[in-house]
């Protein structure tokens, strides 16, 4: 049996969140009339936000009338007549969020269904007010009731309206968060209504009442929401949006100021190819959370610190496609492929002093720049050290656990993310005080990142060598060799569940911070950040391999 390279054998285990489960549990689409993908849910969520916003429907509505907005919203927006319903119960959710948010923790309820259980598992036992959870793990009913108490809600798992109405009779809950699937809201409207207390409902994604699942990071998002965050109403979507326009050559050329030279050409043709551009994002995001006013005007200081910040990503992509032997980039010919590795090394080292140069030149305090100056070149000797290890293991490409592989991702992808979020602290004036949860908040997202990366890798078929063997670690393949024989496919649920515990673990790092802005902007960042994440056909082949589906 080959040894594992000294270097990978000596690799410290990455920090599991929690053990993960061996069940499996199928992985089944939404019903017909609820949207099939989160990017789908989360349109539609968005666009219900808009027409609240514009049009202000005052709470409670009754349902009929509840339904005309419903039926109004999905013509005027195009969106599918058979989510009208779905769509009604966003509405009012979002009717009611203000008001929900003015409500203090501990004088909420969270109402689950015992069918987010996994039922030929679960070892709880019933009482009269409903199921009285064991902490199994094995469902997420566990994770919501838990983060819950903490704050402070009550919690009951449970179906029907009695005893939630005897709970309002008492006058201890004045606000409602719940979990349930259409039938059981559509019956249970009128009882709420009547109540006329503020009442959110995330919709399960099967009616089938048997191991059911639901949309985490909407949960999670209602569980938190106060109105001690300010930053509560910015649209995230837009900060984004306004983030990706900032790498436009022309604006690129305005705050960089006039290319010399063929080096800055290809360079800043570089800086504006392709890109989510999360890691400026995460810099704006968190300066302005941070900030008296977080809606403020954006300044040139933390335009310059952003662009700051994707050009050590870009640079690092450059060199990473070159030591990985990677031709490709963005469904495009990498830079190396179109202009040659030394002009592409060339270009990467260019990024790499404009990154430092544009932060000297935002304008900040003294005691700032020096902060970010040591952020900087302390996250470029992580990022190489990590990139290190993988290049170690390139050279003796034998299996590694998973435990290694996650530590890989740690070390490797970790701190470009802890990077742009100190930088946007410490733009604020506010590190003293974030930077130990901002870096445990970037070990753990990072890693996640890095997860969804591989899933999406291994669905486009782009993560393999052409030998067949996989061009860098790779948590599906060492998740499939350790636990399902092989199996890509059966590894891909445990993987995704993997990817959930590393998103609680950012969101729960985020527990001891004292700014309701930061911490509820990060936390819904989170979400918005793994809001695409699909399967792509795995489930279709394991349902066919199971005699669930027809081939």
């Amino acid at each position: 049996m080959s040894a594992l390279p000294p270097s990978a054998a000596a690799l410290p285990k990455a920090p599991l969140p929690a053990p993960i489960p061996l069940t499996v549990r199928r992985f089944r689409q939404p019903k017909k009339n609820i949207p099939q993908t989160k990017a789908d849910r989360d349109r539609v969520l968005a666009l219900v936000r808009d027409y609240v916003e514009i049009h202000q429907p005052v709470p409670p509505l009754p349902q009929d009338e509840l339904k005309i907005h419903a039926l109004k919203l999905v013509k005027e927006a195009g969106i599918d007549p058979a989510y009208t319903d779905y769509t009604g119960v966003l509405l009012n959710n979002e009717m009611w969020r203000e008001s929900l948010a003015t409500i203090p923790y501990e004088r909420r309820l969270l109402l689950m269904p015992k069918c987010l259980r996994v039922e030929s598992k679960c070892p709880a036992p019933f009482d009269e007010f409903g199921l009285l959870c064991k902490q199994c793990g094995l469902c997420s009913i566990q994770d919501f009731q838990n983060e819950a108490e903490r704050l402070g809600y009550a919690v009951l798992v449970a179906e029907g309206s009695a005893v939630v109405m005897s709970l309002i009779q008492t006058g201890k809950i004045e606000a409602i968060v719940g979990i349930s699937c259409l039938p059981v809201l559509e019956r249970t409207f009128p009882y709420i209504e009547a109540a006329a207390i503020p009442a959110v409902a995330v919709p399960l994604l099967q009616d089938d009442c048997i191991d059911t699942t639901v949309d985490i990071d909407w949960v999670w998002d209602y569980l938190h929401l106060t109105s001690d965050d300010k930053t509560r109403r910015l649209n995230i979507n837009a900060l984004h949006d306004e983030v990706r326009s900032w790498f436009h050559r022309d604006e690129i050329d305005r705050l960089m100021g006039p290319a010399d030279g063929p080096a800055e050409l290809i360079a800043r043709d570089w800086l504006a190819r392709a890109g989510k551009r999360w890691r400026p994002f995460l810099t704006v995001a968190v300066s302005q959370a941070l900030r008296d006013n977080a809606e403020a005007p954006l300044t040139d200081s933390i335009r310059k610190l952003a662009l700051a910040v994707e050009c050590f990503h870009k640079a690092s992509l450059i060199h990473d496609d070159i030591e990985d032997g990677d031709d490709k980039r963005y469904a495009e010919p990498a830079l190396h492929a179109e202009h040659g590795i030394a002009a592409a090394l060339n270009a990467g080292d260019l990024l790499i002093g404009e990154g430092y140069r544009l932060i000297a030149d935002a304008g900040v305090p003294a005691a700032a720049l020096s902060a970010m100056i040591r952020i900087a070149s302390e996250g470029q000797r992580d990022l190489c050290r990590g990139q290190g290890a993988e290049l170690d293991w390139q050279r003796n490409p034998v299996p590694l656990a998973a435990t290694q592989v996650l530590e890989i991702f740690r070390r490797k992808t970790a701190p470009a993310f802890s990077v742009a979020l100190l930088i946007g602290a410490a733009h604020a004036g506010r590190l003293d005080e974030t930077e130990d949860t901002l870096v445990a908040f970037s070990e753990a997202i990072g890693i996640a990142y890095q997860i969804k990366d591989d899933i999406d890798d291994r669905a486009e078929d782009n993560a393999t060598t052409p030998s067949g063997a996989p061009a860098r670690p790779n948590i599906l393949e060492a998740t499939a060799r350790e636990r399902f024989n092989g199996s890509i496919p059966d590894a891909a649920e445990s993987v995704l569940m993997l990817l959930e515990r590393y998103k609680e673990q950012a969101i729960r790092a985020l527990q001891d911070l004292d700014n309701p802005n930061l911490k509820g902007l990060l936390r819904r960042i989170v979400g918005r950040m793994f809001s695409e994440i699909e399967i792509k056909g795995w489930c279709r082949e394991q349902e066919v391999k199971n005699g669930i589906a027809a081939a």
